[in-house]
């Protein structure tokens, strides 16, 4: 079973107003960020779909243009992944320049 990457809260469970959120925040809905990691989460689990079908063996043999998509739909899992990993190493690396200069 593939493993899922769990992102921030859907709106239903938000914090109450006034609870370090603005009225402003909450009406206005999910943020540029917040969609931005749905969307990565969402592709991270079709591409972990993808890839659990194929070692599993369950959509049988395949034909060229199966092949094709395949080869396509792991290239592009590759680059999900890619720039989650990169994603983390700069948010890593903000969070200890926020460090070093607050001691």
């Amino acid at each position: 079973m593939p493993m899922g990457i769990e992102f921030p809260l859907p709106l239903s469970q938000l914090p109450p107003q006034g609870a370090n959120t603005s009225s402003l925040e909450l009406e206005q809905g999910p943020s540029t960020f917040h969609r931005m990691l749905l969307s990565v989460g969402t592709e991270v689990d079709r591409g972990e779909r993808l890839m659990q079908g194929v070692v599993s063996g369950r959509d049988g043999p395949m034909g060229a243009a199966e092949l094709i998509a395949l080869q396509a739909g792991i290239y592009r899992y590759i680059e999900v992944v890619d720039l989650t990993s990169k994603f983390v190493d700069r948010a890593a690396s903000a969070v200890r320049t926020t460090l070093q200069s607050g001691g």
